[in-house]
């Protein structure tokens, strides 16, 4: 049987010629292994139980794009009503920017697991009495009461982030790429929500995206809640004072409504002006490209580290919104083609996700120790109030003007988004100075 060489086998040889030493080494030589390169992202996930938490967060992030899709289909399909529809799913926005912030409060002093789960099994039974109530007919007041009850599910997007910047306190740009990474995922769930929601309700019946939409999340919420390693502590008992009254953050939240006034009325614009196209069907196609566009986006602004203050970024960011705003508004009024508008909305969409994050940002540094679940859900409610405005303000400029003029209104938003960005600084100043 042959035997391995032993190490004695290559012990050097020395020698000398004229009046040098030459030290010969036989030893057989190893290859190393090239160094694996890594991205920011990977290293993001090499942190023990994030995969975990961000799998289960990602199930109970998809039917958040699919709920009022799938409501509006449901209620306009069985009554015949899209007044009636919007009027529910409205109704169930309000109710949300009211409770959201509740939910998160007790999140923060009693912990994730402890709310999440019983807060998501409420909102579960919610969206089963509406399906009840549509499908055997009951009184339109009970749609209204049963979408309502939807309010108390809890912002999956903000506890995962609050989870992140738990355990990347020490490590300010891993934060950025979590948060950049919480945005592209937010994205899109956004993009691939309404299209799973319409698939579901048009291939099967009606209410199979609700009832898909509330097995998603409740299991979701169920594996997300389960990584106790995780998740943050708990702060039953803290001094802090709320989120709404710290320095910067009113200002901050009125961004959050001007941004979400972009979201809400680029909605309602795009889709009246498939509809003058003759193409209706295609508003929910050339919508995903804003989306992926931004998600895109954010995966790359996530990549990079991030130069300078929050502060000063934030401005400019927004700057690049308005600038990229006026976009759709010139292919739409230069050109009145849909691909055109498909191709401006998806360059567009490339400073969102910038813009979210270092908005989310921002609110975690103002954020009060111990209230950031609440500081973070009064950013969304800022949004969804501001979501709720643009749809309003960009329905009635189409229907009053034109589907054209309709896309003025998200450059204004962002426009205003921006004035009240560069006007916080200054009034920090002043706070300070006192």
């Amino acid at each position: 049987m042959p035997q391995q060489p032993s190490e004695h086998a290559f012990l050097p040889l020395l020698t000398a010629t004229g009046d040098s030493l030459v030290i010969a080494d036989f030893r057989p030589r190893r290859r190393t292994a090239p160094r694996r390169r890594t991205t920011p992202y990977h290293r993001l996930f090499t942190v023990p139980g994030t995969r975990a938490f961000t799998v289960g967060n990602l199930l109970a992030r998809l039917p958040m794009g699919m709920f009022s899709v799938s409501a509006v289909i449901m209620i306009a399909g069985s009554r015949g009503s899209y007044a009636l529809a919007g009027a529910v799913t409205a109704t169930g926005l309000a109710a949300t920017a009211l409770v959201a912030p509740w939910t998160a409060r007790l999140v923060d002093r009693h912990g994730q697991a402890r709310i999440a789960v019983p807060a998501t099994a409420f909102a579960l039974l919610g969206s089963i009495a509406l399906l009840l109530c549509v499908r055997f007919g009951a009184p339109d007041w009970t749609l209204f009461a049963a979408y309502a009850a939807t309010a108390t599910t809890p912002n999956t997007g903000g506890m995962s982030r609050a989870r992140w910047a738990h355990l990347l306190r020490d490590d300010p740009a891993a934060v950025h790429t979590a948060n950049s990474f919480e945005q592209a995922a937010d994205e899109l769930c956004f993009m691939l929500g309404p299209v799973c929601a319409a698939f579901l309700c048009g291939t099967f019946f009606p209410e199979a995206g609700t009832l898909v939409a509330g097995v998603l999340m409740m299991t979701g919420v169920l594996i997300f809640a389960a990584q106790r390693s995780t998740e943050p502590p708990p702060q039953p008992r803290t001094p802090s004072k709320s989120p709404l009254l710290a320095a910067g953050m009113p200002p901050l939240l009125l961004c959050f409504l001007a941004t979400g006034a972009v979201f809400g009325s680029m909605e309602v614009v795009t889709i009246a002006f498939a509809d003058a196209q003759g193409h209706r069907s295609a508003a929910g196609a050339v919508l995903a490209l804003q989306a992926a566009g931004s998600c895109v986006a954010g995966l790359l602004y996530g990549a990079r580290k991030p130069t300078g203050p929050a502060e000063r970024r934030h401005p400019l960011c927004l700057a690049a919104m308005t600038a990229l705003l006026t976009l759709p508004l010139l292919a739409a009024s230069l050109t009145g083609s849909l691909p055109a508008l498909a191709g401006a909305l998806l360059l567009a969409g490339a400073a969102t996700a910038p813009t979210m994050v270092t908005g989310m940002a921002l609110v975690q540094q103002r954020t009060p120790e111990g209230r950031l679940n609440e500081g973070m859900t009064l950013a969304v409610t800022g949004l969804l109030g501001g979501i709720a405005c643009g749809s309003a303000t960009g329905g009635w400029v189409v229907e009053h003007i034109s589907a054209t003029a309709g896309y003025g209104v998200p450059v204004a938003a962002a426009g205003s988004a921006l004035g009240i960005s560069l006007a916080i600084p200054p009034a920090l100043s002043r706070l300070r100075a006192r």
